[in-house]
């Protein structure tokens, strides 16, 4: 299951407490040791999409805590670093500052909350003047962090259209996706992925009227589109009202975010086994208008794939 929102709260690890202590053979008065640093937290960037799913919703994950200090002037060990794993696409936003990190390249590593320092052990403290101190400080708090956290697919090609447009069936036919299909509305619950031709294809769930203010299935999966390369526009050739049909989607596009109306896009004319020739030619005229190209297909005419692939 892709997980494409989700909000936790990120604790590095508190400093470790200093230590008192006083030598008993050779070495005379504190020989108390400083705390370990508490553990960071860093994020780091996989290709793996699905990564969020192994964190669940408003789950608290911290870092391992400095270790106290001990005699002999040893300090505690350092606490273990925290990884966190998101997807290539990733935007994270500090609920309280509302400050916003993304995350577009792989491998990207990034610090995002420091753990605690240590704490003095009493040897610090100690002076001609106080040869045994008895202070040691405590450590010293991690960074703690609340971050709501969204992934914007990065795709090369982003199949959009109303439900039932055939964009399920065209994604596991171009790819090794296994996407459901059906007939009807919504058959598509989450965003699906394949890949074709070492490029990336993103199945967005169908789009109604209404949806940039959250009808049907809302804004979820609007905001996969904005970092889509491409868009492949889907419009079924049985519907008797394909300009309304395109117009409905463009609408919501444009009400979302004006920009994503300037991206690349081909429309493909889909299901055309459901219509006859005539219609179908009357049909690519019709659509000839709107400046895209146009690609007729039916998961029943290979050779229409062949045309897409090629157009791809």
């Amino acid at each position: 299951m892709l997980v494409d929102e989700t909000k936790f709260t990120l604790v590095a690890g508190h400093g470790g407490a200093g230590s008192v202590s006083f030598g008993k053979m050779s070495v005379v008065g504190a020989d108390g040791g400083n705390g370990g640093v508490g553990g960071d937290v860093y994020i780091r960037v996989t290709s793996d999409l699905k990564a969020l799913g192994r964190y669940p919703q408003d789950n608290t994950l911290t870092a391992a805590d400095g270790e106290k200090g001990s005699s002999k002037r040893m300090s505690g060990k350092n606490g273990k670093d925290l990884e966190i794993i998101v997807p290539i696409g990733t935007t994270i936003t500090n609920i309280l500052t509302g400050e916003e990190v993304e995350f577009n390249e792989l491998d990207q590593r990034v610090v995002i909350c420091k753990g605690g320092k240590g704490g003095w052990g009493n040897y610090m403290f100690k002076s001609s003047v106080n040869t045994s101190p008895t202070k040691a400080e405590a450590g010293l708090a991690g960074e703690s962090k609340t971050f709501k956290v969204v992934l914007k697919l990065i795709a090369q090609y982003g199949l959009i259209g109303l439900p039932n447009a055939g964009k399920s069936s065209i994604l596991n036919q171009l790819t090794n996706a296994d996407a459901g299909v059906g007939d009807y509305p919504f058959t598509t619950l989450e965003a699906n992925l394949g890949v074709h031709d070492g490029k990336i294809i993103a199945d967005i769930p169908g789009l109604i009227e209404g949806a940039s203010t959250g009808k049907g299935l809302g804004i979820k999966f609007l905001k996969h589109i904005e970092k889509v390369g491409m868009l492949l526009h889907c419009i079924a050739a049985n519907s008797t009202t394909i300009m309304a049909d395109y117009q409905t989607v463009n609408s919501e596009l444009e009400k979302f975010d004006p920009k994503l109306l300037k991206k690349r896009r081909i429309i493909l004319l889909t299901k055309t086994d459901l219509v006859t020739a005539e219609v179908l030619k009357k049909q690519i005229k019709e659509l000839t208008g709107l400046g895209f190209p146009i690609c007729p297909i039916s998961i029943y005419d290979w050779d229409s794939f062949v045309k897409l692939e090629k157009a791809l």
